[in-house]
């Protein structure tokens, strides 16, 4: 037995702590018993407490486990979480072959996060945070669950990030949301500044601030709930997977928001691994849980190079033929692009 000196004390059984029963912390290698480490920032104990599964990968900070997120979650201690962080997939119709169906009818959809949502709402602590990444379709039915459960609304949050082309007949879809609930009055709230915005062409401001320039916090500005900055995660160089994934940026900056080191954060759709990874720069423990393939999220969280293969071209030309792309071959043959007109504007 080794003493966690960093945690604190650990304790086996978290419905009756025991002080005589001690554990060692967290390894990088994966688990030899099926005790998950909880860390309660307030009491600064490190508890475990039995599960059914064991784990498939974890390191000194958190666990990742391979399977339905609802199964895991039942096994779960109640009140045990300080934030509940969910990117679930959209039911847009992505089938890729990894055990689950993504075209259920709408009723099926929504019927399905209402049962994850309640299981999550009960894992959070009295104060902790909630946070659900969707588009506003599915969002604006999914933030009418959280407030039956009794949670508290904060702020729906509008990341600018195109995700489809334009669709006739309507606006052009260019935000998702980004709900964010406590439960009860929050336990951590911290507003990030962001950097006073400058033209990326000259450098000067691109607001004047009614002439009240000088008087701006230098330390940035106060964060709003319309999230300009978040870069879309499209390319080769920082995508982990082939599938979509969120920004680091942006998970970085919920956990600035909604959490202090040492808390507890759970992400029941695990994808590229991107929760686990700020919340381990952010020294943040950790849980998580992926239904598919978990070696993108075990590559990352190793520090290994990841395997994604690119489909040879941009997010611009998905979707397109090889002769409306102008790339590549067509039946066998080269393509090139069409020939481009004068196009000088006529004067009269």
């Amino acid at each position: 037995m080794i003493l966690a000196q960093t945690a604190g004390q650990v304790v086996k059984d978290l419905f009756r702590p025991c002080k005589s029963s001690v554990k060692a912390a967290c390894s990088d290698s994966p688990s030899t018993h099926f005790d998950l480490p909880v860390y309660l920032a307030s009491t600064e104990r490190l508890f475990y407490y039995p599960l059914m599964r064991s784990s498939i990968f974890e390191t000194k900070l958190g666990r990742l486990y391979q399977g339905d997120c609802l199964e895991l979650m039942a096994e779960l201690q109640p009140g045990s979480i300080d934030l509940v962080l969910a990117d679930p997939p959209f039911n847009l119709g992505k089938h890729d072959g990894k055990g689950f169906n993504d075209s259920l009818a709408d009723h099926e959809y929504l019927d399905w996060c209402e049962k994850w949502i309640t299981s999550g709402v009960k894992l959070l602590k009295d104060g902790g945070a909630f946070f659900l990444f969707n588009i506003p379709k599915w969002n604006i039915e999914l933030g009418h669950v959280l407030t039956q459960q009794g949670m508290m609304f904060r702020h729906w949050i509008a990341i600018d990030i195109k995700y489809t082309l334009p669709i006739p007949g309507r606006l052009y879809p260019s935000h998702y949301s980004l709900l964010y609930y406590t439960k009860g009055k929050p336990r951590y709230f911290n507003r990030p500044r962001v950097p006073i915005p400058v033209c990326r062409h000259c450098g000067g401001d691109i607001h004047d601030y009614g002439g009240h320039r000088n008087k701006l916090n230098p330390e940035g500005l106060n964060l709003t709930d319309v999230w300009l900055d978040i870069p879309p995660v499209r390319h080769q160089s920082t995508k982990r997977r082939g599938a979509n994934e969120l920004s680091i940026k942006l998970l970085r900056r919920v956990l600035e928001i909604s959490t202090q080191p040492g808390d507890m954060v759970f992400d029941p759709f695990g994808g590229s691994g991107t929760t686990f990874a700020a919340a381990k720069e952010m020294h943040r423990h950790w849980i998580g849980v992926e239904l598919g393939d978990c070696e993108p999220i075990i590559r990352r969280l190793k520090g290994e190079a990841a395997e994604v293969t690119s489909p040879g071209r941009g997010d611009a030309a998905k979707g397109m033929t090889a002769e409306r792309n102008g790339n590549g071959k067509h039946n066998g043959k080269p393509t090139r692009l069409p020939q481009v007109k004068n196009l000088t504007p006529r004067l009269f």
